[in-house]
């Protein structure tokens, strides 16, 4: 059996986090915070705040980042967001009023994005 200790504790979102995600190099740790409406990036070595991405219209519920670690994706009640993570600007947002995006997931080679909601399906999306 493995032993779980803590390192250390984050601080900066202003309301629950609800999903995280660390980049593929193992560099870059991304957090969710809810109802505060953003994502926020950190050096996962140092636990430093790196960036925050802003401009989502609703609480953040899940987020992935690629394979690559160039793009992240996120999932919140009204829209599903691709970020691109070395400028920190929006790609791309697939907006619904009547679909919360609760999970999101990218398939190992990057080219499929599943999505998973409140409409009690599980959406798989191309990306070009």
């Amino acid at each position: 059996m493995s032993q779980i200790t803590l390192v250390k504790t984050l601080h900066g979102h202003s309301s629950s986090v609800n999903s995280v995600a660390i980049s593929p190099d193992g560099k870059t740790l991304a957090s969710s915070g809810s109802y505060d409406e953003t994502i926020k990036l950190w050096n996962l070595a140092t636990g430093e705040e790196i960036d925050t991405l802003i401009g989502h219209f609703s609480p953040v519920e899940s987020i992935a980042i690629s394979p690559d670690g160039k793009t992240l994706v996120c999932g919140s009640w009204k829209s599903m967001e691709l970020w691109n993570l070395a400028t920190g600007e929006e790609i791309s947002a697939l907006t619904k009023d009547y679909y919360l995006v609760y999970s999101v997931a990218f398939s190992p080679d990057g080219k499929t994005l599943v999505s998973g909601g409140s409409d009690n399906t599980i959406k798989i999306w191309r990306l070009k």
